[in-house]
């Protein structure tokens, strides 16, 4: 029984020589954070100490600071957003709107030519596809700037759709002089100042053809060519066929 109490007494003393003494006031000392294994792949083991991992608070997971630093992904910026600010602002050019007289309607005609005819006056800037029954369907159109007017009669020789643009030699030479060089070649497209449509008059240079400006519509603005917006163009393509009589006066 002695050697017994002996023994006791040794541990005890043992393990009081290698514990902290303890002190009245750590009772009330904040306990380290229960922490749980980072490695999920590890054993569930409950751990002591501030290793780096997940801290269960409250019964909520929260991640540590250094772990959301080091894994958090850059906020990606939102695009639209963005390219507003950072464009720069341009600025708004205003085109003149086409007075509503040059648009297309129907409208009483008196003249002499028999039905399918396409009279252009010059003067007031209106073509004229002659119907039956004393009517005709009236398109706004672009002439010939002062020293470019003309008048005649023609037939359609050929219809084309975006047609490509080249220009006279007379007109290359022309503009050259005014500082402005055309190409001597443009493929058809939205680009080209032909338009969507042209409706070519006999053998002549001239055209009625659609424009990339439709604000020129209604004024004298062309080297002879009838000018018509490309929706206008592209009806009166579908209503008149190659054979067709066009008569122009001034």
């Amino acid at each position: 029984m002695k050697t017994v109490l002996l023994t006791l007494l040794s541990a005890a003393t043992i393990l009081a020589a290698g514990a902290a003494p303890s002190k009245a006031e750590d009772r009330y000392a904040d306990r380290p954070p229960v922490m749980v294994s980072p490695d999920l792949s590890a054993p569930w083991v409950l751990q002591l100490g501030r290793a780096p991992g997940i801290v269960r608070q409250n019964r909520q997971v929260v991640q540590q600071p250094q772990q959301r630093l080091r894994y958090a992904q850059p906020q990606q910026p939102d695009r639209v957003q963005t390219a507003a600010v950072q464009a720069p602002a341009r600025r708004m050019v205003m085109r003149p709107q086409i007075n509503p007289i040059y648009l297309p309607q129907e409208v009483a005609y008196s003249g002499s030519q028999k039905p399918g005819t396409i009279v252009i006056d010059t003067t007031q800037n209106f073509l004229y596809l002659v119907e039956k029954d004393g009517k005709a369907r009236r398109y706004g159109v672009g002439t010939g700037k002062p020293g470019f007017e003309w008048a005649g009669t023609h037939k359609i020789s050929q219809k084309k759709e975006w047609p490509e643009w080249r220009p006279p030699a007379e007109m290359i030479a022309r503009e050259a002089a005014k500082g402005r060089y055309l190409p001597t070649y443009l493929a058809g497209g939205i680009e080209n100042p032909l338009g969507a449509r042209a409706l070519y008059l006999g053998s002549t240079l001239y055209r009625i053809h659609g424009t990339n400006q439709p604000w020129t519509i209604g004024g004298a603005v062309s080297s002879g060519c009838i000018r018509m917006r490309n929706e206008d163009v592209v009806d009166l393509y579908e209503r008149v066929n190659v054979g067709t009589t066009v008569e122009v006066i001034q």
